[in-house]
């Protein structure tokens, strides 16, 4: 059984995931997948933008001290992610003009205040 503390952090993530899929189509995107996932690799969201496939990775933090959340994405996390993309992309997705690899980050104010999201569009390619 899950404790507590993990429950509560899954739904942080989901959370942040929901936020950061809502503020991708406010601004013009188009969610193709959600927590996509397989056994050799999982996608937070899959997103088309203007032709172009974009692999989004979102990542999250409860109050300021522990950090930002875009500085989790260590090259191990983007390895992962790429390979994960390989397999959506070879599973049959249909093809894009493009594709990129971008990350948001939520942070959760301590005080319960709004959340704070940041994208980074491009925030790195294949070789990580």
């Amino acid at each position: 059984m899950a404790s507590g503390r993990l429950l509560a952090r899954r739904d942080t993530g989901q959370r942040a995931e929901s936020l950061a899929a809502d503020w991708l189509e406010r601004s013009g995107f188009r969610i193709l997948a959600r927590n996509w996932r397989r056994p050799e690799g999982e996608l937070d969201l899959v997103a088309d933008h203007d032709g172009t496939c974009v692999f989004v990775e979102v990542r999250s933090r409860t109050g300021d001290e522990s950090g930002d959340p875009l500085e989790t994405v260590t090259a191990r996390k983007r390895a992962q992610i790429i390979r994960a993309a390989r397999l959506y992309l070879d599973s049959g997705a249909p093809p894009a003009a493009a594709y990129r690899f971008d990350v948001v980050g939520v942070t959760f104010p301590a005080d319960g205040g709004e959340p704070m999201v940041v994208h980074v569009a491009g925030a790195f390619d294949l070789n990580g």
